[in-house]
């Protein structure tokens, strides 16, 4: 047996001596001349690493108490009590409760400090490696011991299960009484230091050594159900969770249900400004200066001489011509607007860099087209003298206009013979149509379009293409809204009458003639299949043989 002196630390009570107490420590020293002249050997021959044999010490060697602040031996003495387990019981454990055994590895870990402090010891100078692993196993050793000291007993096979709180609010202590613990078969402890002692020794004698086996654990039954109702259920989505739903589909900014509730909302709230609207002027026109002012100026007024009378022929066909090109126009327009991958390209011969897309071909020959029925229409008016229906001659068209509008908003209409004369909100809603509307899409049509000049900088700086763009979309509005309420005031104010008057250009002085007359129904039947036609035909496969004739059509 040798002496050796552990190191000594932090107190383990406050105030106490340093921990552990003063003194020397017996240890086996059988393996240590081995162990020392092995580490000196495998120094000499220039060995990085190497691992510390530790002699297994004699099981009677003593072991101090490292983590015990009272000092009290391991076999057979009484446990420090503590606070009770239960309101008013006893302090636990009982005062005739012993520990447990200690683990069968604590001796050989217990002999492993000496044997790293011998290897130490033995290792020639210049060998600063075997030195500081010697002092690593030492301190792994001493934390192994500390851990094992505090380590709770462990019950044997057969042995009853301390028993503790209960399962249940005013139930028995858990386990139940005379539970036996089941231990399952002894494990090999991993005590490193016992193995690499072993190994060394085994190394040099040329036998081999097992290494000791530690206490199994015990393992409690757990088979038995819980004694109380289970409460708490994981839900359906524990298990499977349900799609998210499809992102719903827009149209612009809302979606189909949105753009309904839009639209309902909206009609309400014009028809309710509408009531309200009608209401006032109803009462506004029952005072007398307003019934003076209607009576002078009842909406119209009389045309220069030599006005002509009716609408002749040429006027029914260009109204015709005109509806079908604005309809197309307006389609193609809106499918510009729309459009982010255009499937067909449309190419001028010559002229490689001005292609585009067919849709805009489609929509530039449309304008081409609109502007020679405008031209021919205008040229028209002022050979025939019709010039005198739509353009104001005197400047009582604005006050009868405005009598013209107190009595539409009123709801007692005007009742005005289209044949002979407009009333004066309808001449300046022609007259603005055509002489300006039409003239302004025009220009900011062709500002945008592949036909303006590119050289032409200073043209182009004095009517920049930004000032086109937020033009041209406001003029298609306008038409939108002047079609809009010129068709609800065609049906309005005598659907038949009006209709023969521009379709079959048949009419009277008389307001009351052709109010039944049919004629002009059906040429506007026939009309709008023709225009329905051509809108379905809009489409690349059909405009992509007529685009041919002008220039080279390709597809993406």
């Amino acid at each position: 047996m040798a002496t050796r002196m552990l190191r000594r630390g932090l107190p383990r009570v406050a105030g106490g001596e340093p921990w552990p107490p003063a003194g020397d420590v017996e240890v086996a020293d059988a393996a240590a001349p081995a162990a020392a002249s092995e580490a000196a050997s495998a120094a000499e021959e220039g060995f990085d690493s190497l691992t510390v044999a530790q002699p297994v010490s004699s099981p009677a060697a003593p072991q101090p108490a490292l983590n015990d602040p009272q000092d009290q031996p391991t076999g057979g003495a009484a446990l420090r009590r503590g606070l009770p387990r239960t309101p008013g019981g006893e302090p636990w454990p009982p005062a005739d409760a012993a520990p447990a055994a200690a683990s069968a590895a604590a001796p050989a870990t217990a002999a492993a400090p000496a044997a790293a402090a011998a290897l130490a010891a033995a290792a020639p100078e210049g060998s600063p490696r075997v030195v500081e692993r010697a002092e690593g196993e030492t301190k792994r050793v001493e934390r192994a011991q500390r851990v094992e000291a505090t380590a709770p007993a462990v019950a044997t096979s057969g042995e009853a299960l301390r028993r503790g709180l209960p399962r249940t609010p005013g139930g028995e202590p858990w386990p139940p009484a005379g539970t036996t613990a089941v231990v399952a078969a002894p494990v090999a402890e991993p005590v490193e230091a016992s193995e690499a002692a072993a190994a060394t020794a085994s190394a040099s004698t040329g036998s081999v050594s097992a290494a000791p086996a530690s206490t199994a654990v015990a393992a409690i039954d757990v088979s038995t159900p819980l004694p109380f109702q289970r409460t708490v259920f994981p839900g359906k989505t524990a298990f499977t969770r349900s799609a998210p739903n499809p992102e719903p589909v827009r149209i612009g900014p809302f979606t189909k249900a949105q753009w309904a509730g839009t639209v309902l909302v909206g009609g309400i709230a014009l028809l309710g400004a509408a009531a309200m609207a009608v209401l006032l002027v109803r009462w506004l026109l029952s005072f007398g200066a307003l019934q003076d002012f209607v009576g002078t100026y009842p909406g119209e007024y009389h045309l220069p001489e030599g006005a002509p009378v009716g609408f002749p022929g040429w006027l029914g066909w260009q109204h015709f011509f005109n509806v079908f090109l604005m309809v197309l126009i307006i389609r193609s327009g809106l499918r510009i607007r729309n459009e982010k991958r255009p499937t067909a390209f449309w190419t001028p011969r010559g002229n490689a860099k001005g292609k585009v897309s067919l849709t805009i071909w489609f929509h530039q020959a449309l304008d081409i087209l609109w502007l020679l029925n405008g031209v021919v229409f205008v040229v028209m008016l002022f050979v025939t003298g019709q010039w005198m229906r739509v353009i104001p001659t005197s400047w009582e068209v604005f006050p009868n206009a405005i009598s013209a509008v107190l009595q539409y908003i009123s709801l007692d209409w005007p009742t005005e013979n289209g044949w002979v004369n407009y009333n004066s909100i309808q001449q300046i809603a022609y007259f603005a149509t055509i002489f300006l509307a039409a003239p302004l899409a025009a220009v900011t049509g062709f500002r945008m379009s592949g036909m303006w000049p590119k050289n032409a900088e200073k043209l182009s700086k004095a009517y920049p293409i930004e000032w086109a763009r937020a033009l041209h979309f406001p003029v298609m509005l306008y038409f939108l809204v002047f079609i809009a309420i010129h068709v609800f005031l065609v049906f309005a104010t005598g659907a038949l009458r009006n209709l023969n008057h521009m379709y079959a250009a048949q009419g009277s002085v008389d307001p009351n003639a052709y109010a039944d007359n049919w004629t002009g129904f059906w040429f506007l039947v026939a009309s709008l299949v023709v225009i329905a036609a051509a809108w379905i035909a809009a489409r690349p496969l059909v405009l992509a043989p007529i685009a041919k004739l002008f220039g080279t059509v390709s597809s993406r």
